[in-house]
């Protein structure tokens, strides 16, 4: 049986270990790196802490099946969270805290549900479609981060919370700024080597002390108005008419031991990871399509086939678009947005023969076998066709499906990942419906860079287009 010291690993300081190695921004790749040296377990020292790196698909999904009970969120990121002044979230919960939460926001997730508040997700579309029309009318390069950012924002705003957040229409994006410097704070205080914020609070500090009462105002105000609706209409603890009252009803249960708190953490959980994750698997998607031209042609023709021009998707449409879909898988394996997922262990516990004892940080790699060639044919390119894979094929689509976890797998797995797929979905239809894309790159031409500050970032992507004739 092997234990941390017998695993390989970089070679690091006295005391320090690697802990002055790692570039956070770049942690993703430096990791992948070491894989490629070290093989698909090996160890870090980051000061005190050991950190074991975990990068065979089945080891990884071993992990994340043996969730809560083995494997939970760190203490690291519990603790920053909790001292940032965030309530409590199903994001950072464990063992049967989690349990409780679960249920509160998966009723909340349910599909039925969501179908519900699809309404709501086609007026947000109506406002992107809008302001690319602008965009084109004008001959304007869009920053399509920030735009989808916007979009992500309106979506879950709209959808999971009932509350008209409109920064599609406007230029003061007030909470969207507010949100963009959470989750960077985040990630970078949970890898950084001593807690300066601590000792001297500097301008940036004092910028995200003021994002964060902003957006907690913001999210117990959903909270308060959420309340208000239900109070008046008893109706909506049966039919919730959004997410958040979906929520609220659950946590009235006299079993669920949530309270409004609680409810709170998940409201932001929602608007962190919510807007960061799908608006960066669309801005990758666009890339990816824009350098594959068959396959754009492809997607064009299906959403052409199947939606009608001059209108919006309806649901029924954006179930038709199985091609589409395929894209978005695609890009998730190619580009996943969390492409690392550090768990803690909880107990004991024996992997791949390594023997981990309870504290131990274990950093799960979601991309390395998912762009290895040797569990899936032709890695490296971008073919959606192989989601689709029948007949004698159907074994691509099995591997990738097995190897590839974007959305994680096990007992924690994401709860948003139907509402995640729909608002995909509605925004590439949106796009290749009504503009044809001009343009898609960086300012100088090159490859946009992969930024890690909790997900996966693309840097500098711009969009030019002009509206379909």
């Amino acid at each position: 049986m092997k234990r941390f010291h017998d695993l390989p690993g970089p070679r690091g300081l006295p005391v320090f270990g690697n802990l002055f190695q790692v570039r956070p921004a770049r942690l993703h790749l430096q990791c992948e790196q070491w894989a490629r040296e070290f093989g698909s377990l090996y160890r870090l020292q980051l000061g005190p802490r050991k950190v074991v790196v975990v990068c065979d698909h089945t080891l990884v999904a071993a992990i994340l099946r043996d969730r809560p009970d083995g494997f939970g969120r760190t203490d690291r990121l519990n603790e920053i969270w909790t001292e940032m002044g965030m309530p409590p979230g199903v994001f950072g919960a464990n063992n049967d805290v989690w349990r409780k939460q679960r249920r509160m926001v998966m009723a909340g997730f349910d599909p039925a549900h969501v179908k519900s508040y699809f309404p709501a997700l086609q007026g947000v579309a109506g406002r992107l479609s809008q302001r690319w029309h602008r965009a084109a009318a004008h001959g304007a390069t869009i920053d399509l981060q920030s735009d989808l950012m916007r979009y992500t924002v309106d979506t879950i705003a709209g959808l999971a919370f009932g509350a008209e957040v409109n920064t599609l229409e406007s230029d003061h994006d007030v909470i969207q700024r507010h949100l963009d410097q959470i989750f960077p704070a985040l990630f970078g205080r949970t890898l950084a080597p001593f807690p300066t914020w601590r000792w001297w609070r500097t301008a940036a500090n004092r910028r995200l002390e003021a994002s964060l009462v902003e957006v907690l105002r913001a999210v117990n105000q959903f909270v308060t108005e959420a309340r208000q609706r239900m109070a008046a209409n008893a109706d909506l603890h049966q039919q919730p008419g959004n997410l958040l009252e979906a929520m609220l009803a659950a946590a009235d249960q006299p079993d669920s031991g949530m309270d409004d708190n609680q409810v709170a953490g998940n409201v932001l959980t929602m608007l962190l990871a919510g807007e960061d994750t799908t608006a960066n698997t669309l801005a990758w998607m666009i890339h990816l399509l824009w350098n594959n031209p068959h396959t754009l042609r492809q997607a064009t023709d299906e959403v052409r086939t199947v939606c009608q021009p001059g209108s919006l998707p309806t649901l029924e449409q954006l179930a038709g678009l199985d091609f589409v879909e395929a894209c978005a898988h695609e890009t998730m394996r190619l580009k996943p947005v969390a492409p690392i997922l550090p768990l803690q262990v909880q107990r004991e516990v024996v992997i791949g023969g390594l023997q981990l004892q309870p504290g131990t940080v274990v950093i799960n790699m979601m991309r390395v076998d998912s762009v290895n060639d040797a569990h899936i044919p032709q890695a490296a390119q971008f073919k959606p066709e192989r989601w689709l894979a029948d007949g004698d094929q159907s074994h691509m689509a099995q591997s990738a499906k097995r190897i590839s976890m974007p959305f994680g797998a096990g007992p924690r797995i994401c709860p948003g990942r139907y509402l995640a797929l729909l608002e995909m979905k509605m925004a590439i239809a949106t796009l290749l419906n009504e503009f044809e894309i001009l343009s898609v790159g960086t300012a100088d031409g090159s490859d946009p860079v992969e930024h890690l500050s909790f997900t996966m970032t693309p840097i500098g992507l711009q969009l030019r287009l002009q509206a379909r004739t």
